[in-house]
């Protein structure tokens, strides 16, 4: 063995290691470190390409929600053609079983569920970060009672709520409105609760606590704004999840009701073509899984974005993002 091959470095010599010899596992050892490290890397190897396609896709989105005729000027109601023909130039997505064509259902099929979705993720954000505030710096008594009834409500599935709050509000959109907005509130409280029981002790409270600052003004000045890029997080991913149950109460008929477009009913009403028409039900599923996927990577992004502690620095495109 020569000298150069038993040298070994020194306590203040670097340790440089090549990225093929870093372990897989070692990017899996913290869950949420390693999702805004990995997807740091994505932007990263993407660049500026792929914030530019996060933020089209985005805008895509907002575009069929608010001027659908943009994207297809036709009825969505109305038979355009035969029934049941295949992708072709004048059907991008092909006709139902009644004529109509697909692409134009896809595309307004996107307001009612991403409305309903974004409304619902909105009343469950209110809702849950006054209960998570409030049980976070409220007495041992009252915050354990409230975080109690939320953890029974934790317990189960957010579609289970969601199908307990339209058999008692009724079937529509606005049933599901309340529905998303119920099933996701106590997730909200949950993570502001323990975020405000972190903080609570923190220096900077204290010191606002001596210089005579309420409990109240400690709340607005202080937790929340170092809650804000938690928040946001929350919901950017939330909403993908929210579509997802949005979609399944109207594809079990508790939402739209046809011939109204809308994701989740047309997903269901292609469900017996399956075999002869597979685009009628699986274009809906696409968009569905595209929005989810969406909101996901959004939400890492924001957060690497937004974390000063993070060691990943998100594209300068991200500004036009928040």
């Amino acid at each position: 063995m020569t000298a150069s091959e038993s040298r070994t470095p020194s306590a203040t010599e670097p340790i440089v290691e090549s990225a093929e010899t870093i372990p897989v596992d070692a990017l899996t050892i913290d869950g949420s470190a390693s999702r805004g490290r990995l997807t740091g890397a994505f932007m990263k190897r993407g660049g500026t390409f792929s914030a530019a396609a996060m933020l089209g896709f985005l805008v895509l989105i907002i575009v069929a929600v608010l001027a659908p005729q943009w994207l297809a000027s036709g009825d969505p109601t109305a038979s355009t053609g035969t029934a049941l023909t295949g992708p072709s130039s004048a059907n991008w997505f092909g006709t139902d079983d009644l004529g109509r064509d697909v692409f134009t259902r896809t595309i307004w099929g996107a307001r009612p569920i991403l409305i309903a979705s974004v409304i619902g993720i909105l009343i469950s954000t209110v809702s849950g970060v006054a209960m998570g505030l409030i049980g976070g710096v409220a007495p041992p008594l009252v915050s354990g009672l409230i975080m109690r009834i939320l953890d029974v409500i934790l317990a189960l599935p957010a579609l289970l709520i969601a199908l307990m709050v339209v058999a008692i509000v009724g079937t529509g959109t606005t049933s599901v409105i309340v529905a998303v907005g119920v099933a996701y509130a106590p997730a909200f409280a949950r993570v502001v609760y323990g975020s405000v029981r972190r903080l609570r002790t923190a220096d900077y409270i204290s010191a606002s606590r001596l210089f005579g600052g309420t409990g109240i003004h400690s709340v607005f000045r202080h937790l929340l704004p170092n809650l804000a890029t938690e928040i946001a997080v929350l919901v950017s991913s939330a909403i993908g999840w929210a579509v997802l149950t949005a979609g399944t109460l109207s594809f079990l008929g508790f939402g739209v009701s046809l011939p109204s477009p809308d994701w989740g009913v047309d997903l269901a009403s292609g469900g017996k073509y399956l075999e002869t028409a597979w685009w009628m039900s699986t274009f809906p599923g696409l968009a569905i899984t595209a929005v989810i996927l969406l909101s996901n990577f959004f939400g890492d992004y924001i957060g690497s974005a937004l974390d000063p502690h993070s060691s990943v620095k998100a594209p300068r495109t991200a500004a036009m993002l928040h």
